[in-house]
């Protein structure tokens, strides 16, 4: 997936993925606005696409991928069992259902990268939990991405917060580097040994993205060659924010503030 040596930013490249972040953050925000039992995912990833062009931006994930079998939507949205990578489909979601949307913005040169898995309607209570739990991951995943430490601090945090609480943490997919590429080194997983891994230093810009399943950890790739989902079929939860590693507290690039004003004002 990433390739290459480890890529450190400049400031002024910063302040370029800070833009593109929160453009990222707007079309968050849009696709927010219309999340209700009846909605459409293709009604969303054409939302997304729309918001992000007149923008400026280019949604980075459509086209990914060789050119025989590039991803074909703006948005990986990812329905219930699907972990990651889902395809938008014409299926009203219903009230009960969960759905990550996982978006990136390709601006000023610099790529931005983020997700949050929405409850649709009336959700049931373990399932909210591990919605609740999985986005708490993440902040832990984000207080260990600091300057001296590893990356094996952030996998530890992560898989530490979720998985006593019996929850299933993805071992196949992984956080990453992100900038002029969408996927640059170093790989993030969601699982490890505190005090491994490549050290982190300022200026080094992470996509963390905790992928947590009410079930097993296992998971399984679909006919179609993109989606993922749980093998026990149980949910799954994905939260994911764009940040760079600095001296005393990592800053976060990506917001969910656009998410929660249009789900508050629902």
């Amino acid at each position: 997936m990433a390739s290459g040596k480890i890529q450190y930013k400049t400031e002024e490249e910063i302040d370029l993925i800070r833009v593109s972040a929160k453009l990222l953050a707007q079309a968050h925000g849009e696709v927010a606005k219309l999340m209700k039992p009846g909605v459409t995912p293709k009604q969303l990833d054409r939302r997304a696409e729309e918001f992000i062009r007149d923008h400026g931006g280019v949604p980075s994930f459509k086209g990914y991928g060789p050119a025989n079998a590039a991803f074909p939507h703006s948005l990986c949205l990812s329905v219930n069992e699907v972990v990651v990578h889902g395809l938008a489909t014409d299926k009203p979601l219903q009230s009960g259902d969960i759905m990550s949307v996982d978006c990136g913005v390709y601006l000023n040169g610099f790529h931005s990268d983020s997700a949050y898995t929405y409850p649709i309607g009336e959700v049931s209570a373990d399932v909210l939990a591990l919605l609740r739990e999985t986005k708490a991951s993440l902040y832990k995943g984000i207080e260990k991405a600091v300057s001296g430490n590893r990356v094996g601090d952030i996998s530890y945090a992560i898989q530490n917060h979720v998985a006593r609480l019996g929850y299933g943490v993805v071992r196949e997919l992984v956080g990453h580097g992100v900038g002029a590429k969408l996927h640059e080194k170093p790989e993030v997983p969601n699982f490890g040994k505190r005090g491994s891994g490549p050290l982190l230093q300022t200026g080094l810009v992470l996509a963390i993205e905790p992928m947590v399943n009410l079930g097993k950890k296992d998971v399984v790739q679909e006919a179609d060659g993109w989606t993922i989902r749980t093998k026990d079929r149980k949910p799954s939860a994905h939260f994911e924010h764009t940040v760079v590693v600095r001296k005393d507290k990592a800053e976060i690039l990506t917001s969910f503030e656009y998410i929660e004003q249009a789900l508050a004002s629902q």
